[in-house]
């Protein structure tokens, strides 16, 4: 994407920020479902902190809007975590490709995020036994670029099925393939799609005015 599109990203792959785009979401009055840094990572080491507060409080400036962020720098997050506001419309989620990353999750447990997802995508392995606890999505696909590396489709089965015990919403969007070749399959198991969200249940908030609400994940 760099190089087809040198105007949009004329700093190639280098990381840039653009602090002139931050209060884009203010003019936004539908309301959108906005992956944050689809392309980057919010919390690679060269972003600024005072940056990454910038965004999150733009963040919580805007309730309309449903926020996704996804980092593989979960230690990072951790830490920054206990100083960033955390509204209900902040979802966040860690990468966890094969076993060796599955830490993240405990990273992940630390933050006051409303939504807490874990992202199998691409799924390079089998990931049997994951501790689910304080998880309430899990996103998994398969690779989908030239030359991906194949997924099985036990690796997702055991997923789906660990997301069933723990009470998780289970979301798989493809089981990867180079695109040519997957002949327009879906995703399927067990003859459905498997498109679960996390459901925000919203109860009276105890000792709160009347009418007043707080939404919790359930």
């Amino acid at each position: 994407m760099a190089l087809r599109f040198p105007a949009t990203f004329p700093s190639g792959f280098d990381l840039t920020l653009k602090p002139s785009a931050l209060e884009l979401p203010l003019r936004w009055r539908r309301p959108r479902t906005i992956f944050v840094n689809s392309m980057s990572d919010l919390f690679h080491s060269d972003v600024p902190d005072a940056y990454i507060a910038q965004v999150f409080d733009v963040m919580a400036r805007t309730p309309q809007h449903t926020y996704q962020v996804l980092t593989k720098r979960a230690e990072r997050l951790a830490r920054l975590g206990r100083r960033l506001p955390w509204p209900t419309n902040i979802w966040m989620g860690v990468s966890v490709e094969t076993p060796k990353y599955s830490w993240r999750i405990s990273y992940l447990r630390e933050t006051g995020a409303a939504v807490r997802f874990i992202s199998a995508e691409p799924l390079l392995s089998a990931l049997p036994d994951l501790d689910l606890a304080g998880i309430h999505w899990l996103i998994a696909g398969g690779e989908s670029q030239p030359g991906a590396r194949r997924a099985e489709t036990v690796w997702f089965e055991d997923l789906r099925d660990q997301c069933g015990r723990a009470g998780v919403a289970f979301f798989l969007k493809q089981l990867g393939g180079h695109p040519s070749k997957r002949g327009g399959e879906e995703a399927v198991l067990d003859g459905r799609r498997w498109l679960d969200l996390p459901v925000l249940k919203v109860e009276p908030v105890l000792g709160s005015p009347r009418g007043s609400r707080k939404q919790l994940v359930r």
